[in-house]
């Protein structure tokens, strides 16, 4: 997919500014992914992703085309994530308890669009649980686990995407597994 992509890039550096479209097709759900999965809201993950893409194609003549597109464009989408978490101030948690009621949160009263059978209901509560433990990590741990396991990139990649070496990044790795395995035990 990389030598299709790098002929697109060609096409857009002639002139062809409709050939980013089918870019942001290959990758659209993967930066979308990657973003949910550092942000952990989806409209705040779906505005960052579209930026991404933008800046990609603002960018696109800084893109060396003797590297990975898809690196490039993940380190766009990673450093947008890590720039808005740290402007977000938590001014109000949908996980917080609704004063004068008995345990319920504001999350569980946002309606569902479609009833889902038990086990996929059970699924969601168990994904819901884990980003939750994942965004509890610091925010470097966090972007190395999903980097490396999640997008399944190599420690080159990530080295590349998070500009650090990649001694730091088997570093981050670790601590944020240990950190997530500490933070799982009572399951």
């Amino acid at each position: 997919m990389e030598e299709l992509v790098k002929r697109k890039i060609k096409e857009i550096h002639r002139g062809n500014k409709n050939a980013f479209g089918d870019i942001v097709e290959f990758y659209k759900d993967k930066v979308f992914q990657i973003c949910f999965r550092m942000v952990g809201n989806r409209s705040e993950a779906e505005d960052i992703a579209q930026e991404t893409f933008i800046r990609a194609y603002i960018n696109i003549g800084n893109y060396n085309m003797d590297k990975k597109f898809s690196t490039w464009l993940y380190r766009i989408a990673t450093n947008l994530c890590i720039d808005r978490l740290r402007k977000k101030k938590a001014d109000y948690s949908l996980d917080a308890e609704v004063t004068g009621t008995e345990g319920l949160t504001m999350y569980s009263q946002i309606p569902s669009a479609d009833p889902l059978p038990e086990d996929a209901v059970a699924y969601m509560e168990l994904q819901d649980f884990l980003q939750r433990e994942l965004l509890a990590l610091p925010e470097k741990y966090r972007t190395a686990i999903i980097l490396k396991y999640m997008e399944e990139l190599s420690l080159n990649e990530i080295s590349e995407i998070l500009d650090l070496p990649v001694g730091t990044v088997k570093t981050h790795i670790h601590r944020g597994r240990e950190a997530l395995r500490k933070r799982l035990r009572h399951l």
